[in-house]
Protein backbone atom coordinates (compact mmCIF):
# COMPACT_ATOMS: atom_id res chain seq x y z
CA UNK A 1 0.00 0.00 0.00
CA UNK A 2 1.24 3.43 -0.91
CA UNK A 3 1.43 6.34 1.51
CA UNK A 4 1.10 8.72 -1.46
CA UNK A 5 -2.29 9.69 -2.84
CA UNK A 6 -3.14 11.68 -5.96
CA UNK A 7 -6.37 13.69 -5.86
CA UNK A 8 -7.29 14.67 -9.39
CA UNK A 9 -10.22 14.28 -11.76
CA UNK A 10 -7.74 14.03 -14.66
CA UNK A 11 -6.04 10.96 -15.96
CA UNK A 12 -2.40 11.11 -16.94
CA UNK A 13 -0.59 9.28 -19.71
CA UNK A 14 2.58 9.46 -21.73
CA UNK A 15 5.27 11.84 -20.51
CA UNK A 16 2.88 13.44 -17.98
CA UNK A 17 2.38 10.07 -16.31
CA UNK A 18 6.14 9.41 -16.32
CA UNK A 19 6.83 12.70 -14.51
CA UNK A 20 3.98 12.18 -12.04
CA UNK A 21 5.12 8.60 -11.38
CA UNK A 22 8.63 9.89 -10.64
CA UNK A 23 7.19 12.41 -8.16
CA UNK A 24 5.08 9.70 -6.48
CA UNK A 25 8.15 7.42 -6.23
CA UNK A 26 10.10 10.31 -4.70
CA UNK A 27 7.41 11.03 -2.12
CA UNK A 28 7.22 7.33 -1.18
CA UNK A 29 11.03 7.15 -0.93
CA UNK A 30 10.95 10.08 1.52
CA UNK A 31 8.35 8.26 3.63
CA UNK A 32 10.28 4.96 3.45
CA UNK A 33 13.64 6.68 4.09
CA UNK A 34 14.92 4.84 1.01
CA UNK A 35 18.33 6.44 0.50
CA UNK A 36 19.14 4.39 -2.61
CA UNK A 37 15.88 5.38 -4.34
CA UNK A 38 16.29 9.05 -3.33
CA UNK A 39 19.80 9.13 -4.81
CA UNK A 40 18.47 7.50 -7.97
CA UNK A 41 15.58 9.97 -8.40
CA UNK A 42 17.42 13.19 -7.51
CA UNK A 43 19.97 14.88 -9.74
CA UNK A 44 23.40 15.63 -8.32
CA UNK A 45 22.62 19.37 -8.58
CA UNK A 46 19.30 18.99 -6.72
CA UNK A 47 18.27 21.94 -4.55
CA UNK A 48 15.34 22.00 -2.13
CA UNK A 49 13.98 25.38 -1.09
CA UNK A 50 11.84 24.92 2.03
CA UNK A 51 8.80 27.14 2.59
CA UNK A 52 10.91 28.95 5.21
CA UNK A 53 13.40 29.90 2.48
CA UNK A 54 16.08 27.50 3.73
CA UNK A 55 17.96 25.86 0.85
CA UNK A 56 19.46 22.38 0.94
CA UNK A 57 21.61 20.39 -1.43
CA UNK A 58 20.82 16.80 -2.30
CA UNK A 59 23.23 15.41 0.29
CA UNK A 60 22.09 17.80 3.05
CA UNK A 61 18.44 16.92 2.44
CA UNK A 62 19.01 13.16 2.26
CA UNK A 63 21.16 13.31 5.43
CA UNK A 64 18.30 14.99 7.35
CA UNK A 65 15.76 12.47 6.04
CA UNK A 66 18.00 9.56 7.00
CA UNK A 67 18.95 10.86 10.48
CA UNK A 68 15.30 11.52 11.43
CA UNK A 69 15.44 15.31 11.38
CA UNK A 70 12.85 15.14 8.59
CA UNK A 71 10.21 12.41 8.95
CA UNK A 72 7.50 12.07 6.33
CA UNK A 73 4.47 9.83 6.88
CA UNK A 74 1.92 10.64 4.17
CA UNK A 75 1.69 12.71 1.00
CA UNK A 76 -1.44 13.86 -0.82
CA UNK A 77 -0.87 15.43 -4.23
CA UNK A 78 -3.70 17.80 -5.21
CA UNK A 79 -4.57 18.37 -8.89
CA UNK A 80 -1.04 18.12 -10.29
CA UNK A 81 -0.25 20.05 -13.44
CA UNK A 82 2.78 19.11 -15.54
CA UNK A 83 4.24 21.61 -17.98
CA UNK A 84 6.91 20.81 -20.57
CA UNK A 85 9.57 23.21 -21.85
CA UNK A 86 10.60 20.56 -24.36
CA UNK A 87 10.91 16.76 -24.45
CA UNK A 88 13.59 16.74 -21.74
CA UNK A 89 12.49 19.42 -19.24
CA UNK A 90 9.28 19.46 -17.23
CA UNK A 91 7.81 21.23 -14.21
CA UNK A 92 5.24 19.74 -11.85
CA UNK A 93 3.03 22.26 -10.05
CA UNK A 94 0.72 21.12 -7.27
CA UNK A 95 -0.38 21.66 -3.73
CA UNK A 96 0.99 18.78 -1.67
CA UNK A 97 -0.23 17.97 1.82
CA UNK A 98 2.55 16.35 3.82
CA UNK A 99 1.99 14.70 7.16
CA UNK A 100 5.36 14.88 8.83
CA UNK A 101 7.53 15.64 11.80
CA UNK A 102 10.10 18.19 10.68
CA UNK A 103 12.64 19.85 12.94
CA UNK A 104 10.60 18.58 15.91
CA UNK A 105 7.23 19.97 14.78
CA UNK A 106 4.52 17.43 13.90
CA UNK A 107 1.52 18.12 11.72
CA UNK A 108 0.12 18.26 8.22
CA UNK A 109 1.11 21.10 5.95
CA UNK A 110 -0.19 21.90 2.49
CA UNK A 111 2.67 23.37 0.51
CA UNK A 112 2.77 25.00 -2.89
CA UNK A 113 5.06 22.72 -4.85
CA UNK A 114 7.04 23.52 -7.96
CA UNK A 115 9.39 20.71 -8.94
CA UNK A 116 11.68 20.68 -11.97
CA UNK A 117 12.54 17.48 -13.84
CA UNK A 118 15.12 16.67 -16.52
CA UNK A 119 15.05 13.61 -18.71
CA UNK A 120 18.48 11.98 -18.69
CA UNK A 121 19.16 8.75 -20.57
CA UNK A 122 15.41 8.21 -20.96
CA UNK A 123 14.62 8.65 -17.25
CA UNK A 124 13.08 11.62 -15.42
CA UNK A 125 15.35 13.03 -12.67
CA UNK A 126 14.40 15.68 -10.11
CA UNK A 127 16.45 18.87 -10.32
CA UNK A 128 14.86 21.12 -7.73
CA UNK A 129 11.90 21.37 -5.39
CA UNK A 130 10.54 24.76 -4.37
CA UNK A 131 7.96 24.66 -1.58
Amino acid sequence: MSDVEILSKRTFDGAEKEVLDCFVEYQQALIDKDEIKLNELMGDDYILTHMSGKKQTKSQFIDEVMDGTLNYFKSVIHDPNILFDDNENATLISDVTLTACVYGASGSWTIDTVMDFKKIDGKWIIGKWDT
